[in-house]
């Protein structure tokens, strides 16, 4: 049976931070001379997260006009607004 890996603070110190920097798993797998799925757990285990990619849109007015525009994410704003706009209808009061 393998033993357990045992994990300095510098191999954890340089998954944070070239996740952090947006590299890939295989990339610091290959830094670090281990399999890209043993860097994932181990990432995993210690919340290294890549930087969260800003989605860089067209303005409204262009991107309602475009037929052929891709399909937004859900809870984008734009599509977001046209739910929650307009306050809820009240019934009928006749």
């Amino acid at each position: 049976m393998p033993q357990a890996r045992q994990w300095t603070a510098i191999a954890d110190q340089t998954i944070c931070e070239m996740r952090a920097a947006g590299e890939t798993w295989s990339a610091i797998g290959r830094r670090l001379g281990l399999a890209r799925s043993t860097v994932i757990e181990r990432g995993r285990r210690l919340r290294a997260s890549a930087p969260v990619k800003s989605l860089m849109l067209p303005k409204r007015d262009d991107m309602l006009d475009d037929p052929n525009r891709p399909p937004l994410p859900a809870g984008h704003p734009l599509t977001w607004s046209l739910l929650t706009d307009e306050p809820f209808p009240e019934g009928d009061e006749a």
